[in-house]
C-alpha cells in the first residue's frame, strides 16, 4: 500500500499530530510519502529523514493583528482559500494519477481527496465554534464543513470515543455524511516517558501559532517571565533555524528542540504556558504538564478549548490581554491542582490503519 500524508500548514500542530499517524502507517508495512509545505518540511524531515517529501499547495494564513477582525478576514479571504481548495484537489488527483497512491491522509486540508484512492480527513473539529456573538451562524459553519467532509471515504478523530476526552462538543457530534473513527489522542511522544523528571524551571513556555500573533506571544512571554523570580524556558516553535540555545537573564531560549530533548525540557517544569492548540493539548497530556493556556485572540477553537479544560479543573487559562505578571503568579496561587488526564495506550490508531489496509 502507497500512502500520501497531508498535514495543513496552520501552524505546526497539524504536522506534530501526523507523526503517530505516519509511524502506524509504516509500522504495518505501507509506504508512506509526504505532502509538505515550507513551514512543516522541516519538522518532518527531523522525524522521517528516509521518506521522500512532495512539495504540496500553501494556504498561506496569516492572522490579522487583532484578533476581533478574523470574521472578517475570513470572509475577505474566501476567495482565496476556495482557490487553493480547489488548486490543492486538482494537486491531489494528480499525485494519485503521476505516483499511485492508494490512500490519501488528509489533516484538515480541505481539498486534499482523491476520487481514485481512499481519502481519509482528520479533524478534531467536526463542529467549527464561533463567538457568541456570531453562534447564530454556526450551523452554517457545521452545513459548510459537512460538505468538506462528504468527499472523504472517513473522517478519523484524534480524540477519545467517550465524551469529553479532550476537544468535548468539538469532536463529539452526532452527525456525519461519512463514517467517523476515533483514533484517540494523537502525539510525537511516546506514552512510556515518565513524569518524575526533576523541576529545572518554574516556567516553560512553549510558543506556536503562525504570524504575526505568534511573534506577539513571544514578545509578551519575554517581558513577563524576565520579571518572575526564577528560572524559565522559552521554546520558539522555530525548526526552519534548527537546534540553537542561548539565555538571557533568567530564561533559557531554545529555536527548537528535537523530541527527547523537549520532553525533557516541559517535563522539568513546573508549569507549561503555551496557547493551546489541539495538538499542543495532546503533547502536555502525554508528558504530564501542568498548563496554562493562552489562546490566540481570533481563534475561537482555542478559546473554546481552554475555557472547557478549565472548566474541567484540567488546566488554567488566562487571556493574551490580561496576561502579566499579576495575574499570572494569582493564577498558579488560585489553580495549584489543575491536572490534565493522561491518556491510556489503546489500540484506535492501530485498528483504523489496519481495516484501511485490509479493505484497500
Amino acid at each position: 500500500m502507497k500512502v500520501l500524508v497531508a498535514p495543513l500548514d496552520w501552524g505546526l500542530g497539524h504536522a506534530t499530530r501526523c507523526v503517530p499517524v505516519i509511524r502506524e502507517f509504516l509500522n504495518q508495512g505501507a509506504e508512506v510519502e509526504l505532502a509538505v509545505v515550507r513551514s512543516n518540511a522541516t519538522l518532518l524531515r527531523g522525524f522521517f529523514q528516509e521518506l521522500r517529501q512532495r512539495l504540496a499547495p500553501s494556504y498561506n494564513i496569516v492572522y490579522p493583528k487583532h484578533g476581533y477582525n478574523m470574521g472578517l478576514w475570513l470572509a475577505k479571504n474566501g476567495i482565496h482559500l476556495r482557490k487553493v481548495m480547489s488548486y490543492e484537489h486538482r494537486f491531489a488527483e494528480e499525485m494519485v494519477e503521476r505516483y499511485h497512491y492508494d490512500v490519501l491522509v488528509s489533516d484538515n486540508r480541505f481539498g486534499f481527496y482523491s476520487h481514485r484512492a481512499k481519502s481519509i480527513y482528520m479533524t478534531h473539529q467536526r463542529r467549527i465554534a464561533f463567538p457568541k456573538v456570531l453562534s447564530t451562524f454556526e450551523p452554517l459553519g457545521m452545513l459548510w464543513h459537512a460538505s468538506v467532509m462528504k468527499h472523504f471515504d472517513e473522517v478519523w478523530v484524534p480524540d477519545l470515543p467517550d465524551f469529553p476526552g479532550y476537544a468535548a462538543g468539538l469532536s463529539h457530534v452526532d452527525k456525519s455524511p461519512v463514517p467517523v473513527k476515533f483514533v484517540g489522542a494523537l502525539s510525537r511522544f511516546e506514552n512510556r516517558l515518565g513524569t518524575d523528571a526533576p523541576r529545572t524551571y518554574k516556567f516553560v513556555a512553549v510558543v506556536s501559532g503562525v504570524e504575526p500573533a505568534r511573534s506577539r506571544f513571544e514578545s509578551i512571554l519575554r517581558k513577563v517571565l524576565a520579571k518572575v523570580p526564577g528560572r524559565h524556558a522559552i521554546i520558539l516553535g522555530k525548526p526552519i533555524l534548527g537546534v540553537k540555545s542561548w539565555s538571557e537573564g533568567n530564561i533559557d531560549f531554545h529555536t527548537h528542540l528535537p523530541d527527547r530533548e523537549f520532553a525533557e525540557v516541559v517535563r522539568g517544569a513546573q508549569w507549561v504556558v503555551s496557547r493551546g492548540g489541539y495538538s499542543t493539548v495532546m503533547d502536555m497530556a502525554v508528558l504530564g504538564a501542568r498548563c496554562i493556556f493562552v489562546p490566540t485572540p481570533g481563534q475561537y477553537e482555542q478559546v473554546i478549548l481552554a475555557r472547557d479544560l478549565a472548566h474541567e479543573g484540567y488546566a488554567a487559562t488566562i487571556s493574551e490581554a490580561n496576561f502579566s505578571i499579576e495575574t499570572l503568579l494569582a493564577t498558579i496561587s488560585e489553580k495549584e491542582n489543575v491536572s490534565l488526564p493522561k491518556p491510556k495506550d489503546n489500540d484506535l490508531l492501530k485498528n483504523a490503519v489496519r481495516e484501511l489496509i485490509s479493505h484497500s
